[in-house]
């Protein structure tokens, strides 16, 4: 008995030592991690303090004169670009105050390096921080979303000039008139002018082989140019007050119509007297629904453009109205970025610029986002001479705004009369606009929410709540196009869309086609993800039942990702909308949301926008495969006849791709050379 007591004494004392030294090596291991830890922190505090040493030296060595600086991180993503009257004493400020835990102090906090341009004025250096803005797109700026695709209105260089709609490029052989802001203004402006002036709006191909007037001349909408219903004289008198009408020469118009209308009726030629009559009642008409009071279409007021800014919620709005020739076309709303981190730091920089050695006038938020437009939206393109603004601006930005316009640019902050009235509509407008996105906003954001908690997804950060989306279209097997489309921070990112050419496949295997894009968006991602160099999406989204979530499967099994990621989007009974269900790779069971819950019509708006974005692209696809694109017409030496001549024998770009270099020689003025070089492009 004692001695199975002496064993057990011994066990227990092996045990109790083995705890200890068990203890001991976490103690240990413990310890070393804090030591590693802390050397890490005081790694990492050196190299600060070594950045920040450097940047300072940097910084004494900076010329007394006006430039701009950007500021990088250590990913060298730009944090911010600045202009200064004086670039040493502007960058010093910020290394020389403690800016604590505001947004600028966030910003000097992530600053690895910077750069500095140095110009001759201030006024270069406001264009040039606005360029580089514009390039860099920087955390800490307020940007505005570069959208300059305003329509025109069109009047061609043809011999009996034709109006039309149109947004692009300029052509110096035709005559423009605008910007617009919406195209429904140019329509409305085109029909005015079809009811005024009669001009022509049919195409120069079906102008050209016009054997009878068409209906616009029967319900007299045009005079007719195409079957000489009218002389040339007359046509060209009808374009030049078209023209003067739309740059607000609407008195000289009438005035011009009724001395013409008084010269015919004394020659006794009464029919024409009364055609002019009718266009002067007509005109008269449209004078008087555009409601254009005696100075509104007077001097500089014929082309003004009218800008009101609002602020709540932390979004901002920017309404921009547009007058021209007089008249008052409507406006467009536009709302920037970073508005509470850009407005902060350009406030410090205001204060800076101003206050050095007394007291800065303030700086509201809302000044700052006007300007931070005007700056932006005006830097390459029409500056009028007058711009009416809600908020008063810096002197130094119109300087600018002149000097690249070439002529004087002025701002009326407190304007009367008429500009008062197109004032005060445009800060209706921005409010309006304002709200809309704000309601618009908060409906997606509970949207997002009412998802997360279907699907019982736990994400740290719902504005950084990620979907990628993925389709197939084609056309019987024909131009297989597969999409994804990018759902975050609450709303569509249609600028990180993606299209995917399918090929190598079965026409009509969405199953394989589904694969291949899936492959080809997430085999780099996935070594990304790996290395923390590139993020994959929080959800997955697919259009189609349990065959494409099991191809998904197959795919994110392969790589290696998380089957949770995966959901199928699967057609209800009779494919009805509001009856979807929802299918999961991992092995969960189908689940229907219901037709009025919040979270299916997300799911419903990302689905239909993946399928929009996908049948767009195989249409285009599919037209470029028909008609050959524009292969046949950039092969050199084949003009608008010799294609004529090829499409005509061979009967389309089929036949032509179809035949051989021999039978190419057989088309008129083809040689031996031309023909290999078509067969090259067309194969």
């Amino acid at each position: 008995m004692s001695e199975i007591d002496d064993q057990a004494g011994q066990d227990d004392g092996s045990e109790a030592a083995l705890g200890a030294q068990v203890q001991a090596e976490w103690a240990a291991e413990r310890a070393a991690v804090e030591a590693a830890e802390k050397l890490r922190v005081a790694e990492v505090e050196k190299a600060a303090l070594l950045v920040r040493e450097k940047l300072l030296a940097e910084v004494a060595s900076l010329p007394l004169l006006p430039g701009v600086y950007r500021y990088f991180d250590a990913q060298d993503q730009v944090l911010y670009v600045g202009k200064a009257k004086s670039l040493r004493k502007r960058v010093s400020s910020y290394f020389q105050k403690d800016h604590g835990g505001t947004r600028i102090g966030m910003m000097i906090a992530r600053i690895a390096r910077m750069e500095t341009t140095v110009v001759r004025t201030e006024s270069e250096a406001l264009l040039l921080e606005n360029n580089l803005i514009k390039a860099l797109n920087p955390r800490f700026n307020i940007l505005f979303r570069d959208d300059k695709s305003y329509p025109y209105l069109k009047l061609s260089g043809h011999a009996y000039p034709r109006v039309s709609y149109y947004r692009g490029s300029v052509d110096k052989r035709h005559r423009y008139f605008g910007p617009f802001p919406s195209a429904w203004a140019v329509k409305e402006s085109i029909q005015l002018i079809q009811k005024v002036f009669k001009l022509r709006t049919c195409e120069d191909t079906v102008f050209n082989n016009r054997s009878r007037p068409c209906l616009l001349y029967q319900i007299r909408r045009c005079t007719g140019p195409c079957v000489k219903a009218c002389t040339d004289d007359e046509y060209a008198r009808d374009v030049r007050n078209a023209e003067r009408f739309l740059l607000g020469e609407t008195q000289e118009v009438m005035d011009g119509l009724q001395a013409l209308m008084m010269a015919h009726a004394e020659a006794l030629q009464y029919e024409q007297a009364a055609e002019v009559r009718n266009q002067i009642q007509s005109l008269a008409k449209v004078l008087q629904q555009q409601a254009v009071d005696e100075n509104s279409a007077s001097g500089r007021d014929r082309d003004v453009d009218i800008l009101a800014v609002k602020v709540q919620g932390g979004r901002a709005c920017v309404n921009l109205a547009m007058v021209r020739g007089g008249r008052h076309l409507g406006d467009r709303a536009y709302f920037p970025k970073h508005v509470d981190d850009g407005a902060a730091v350009a406030l410090a920089d205001h204060e800076e610029e101003e206050g050095a050695g007394g007291v800065a006038a303030p700086r509201s938020v809302e000044q700052q986002v006007l300007e931070a437009f005007m700056a932006q939206h005006y830097l390459d393109a029409h500056v009028p001479s007058l711009i009416v603004v809600s908020d008063a601006v810096d002197s130094a930005l119109t300087d600018a705004l002149s000097m690249q316009a070439g002529y004087r640019v002025n701002t009326q902050a407190q304007p009367r009369g008429q500009r008062r009235i197109w004032q005060e509509m445009c800060v209706k407008g921005a409010e309006l606009s304002l709200a809309r996105l704000l309601s618009e906003e908060g409906s997606q954001q509970a949207r997002t929410r009412a998802l997360l908690e279907a699907l019982d997804l736990n994400v740290a950060e719902i504005d950084k709540f990620r979907i990628e989306c993925f389709d197939i279209s084609h056309t019987a097997g024909e131009a297989t196009m597969a999409s994804c489309v990018v759902f975050e921070g609450h709303q569509m990112q249609s600028g990180q869309y993606r299209r995917y050419n399918i090929e190598g496949i079965t026409g009509g295997d969405d199953y394989a086609a589904m694969r291949q894009v899936l492959t080809r968006r997430y085999s780099k991602l996935a070594e990304g993800a790996q290395l923390g160099t590139a993020r994959l999406p929080d959800l997955v989204l697919v259009d189609g039942g349990k065959g494409q979530v099991s191809m998904a499967r197959e795919v994110f099994e392969e790589l290696g990702l998380d089957l949770g990621l995966i959901v199928g989007v699967e057609k209800g009974e009779g494919r009805k909308v509001g009856l979807e269900e929802l299918v999961f790779a991992d092995g969960r069971e189908k689940v229907y949301l219901g037709r009025d819950s919040a979270a299916l019509m997300l799911v419903a708006q990302i689905r239909d926008e993946a399928h929009r974005f996908a049948i767009t692209g195989m249409r285009a696809k599919r037209a470029a495969i028909r008609t050959g694109g524009s292969r046949l017409e950039d092969v050199a030496g084949v003009g608008p006849k010799k294609r004529a001549q090829l499409l005509q024998r061979f009967g389309g770009v089929r036949g032509v791709a179809g035949a051989s270099v021999e039978e190419l020689t057989t088309v008129k003025g083809v040689s031996r050379e031309l023909a290999e070089e078509i067969y090259r492009v067309l194969h």
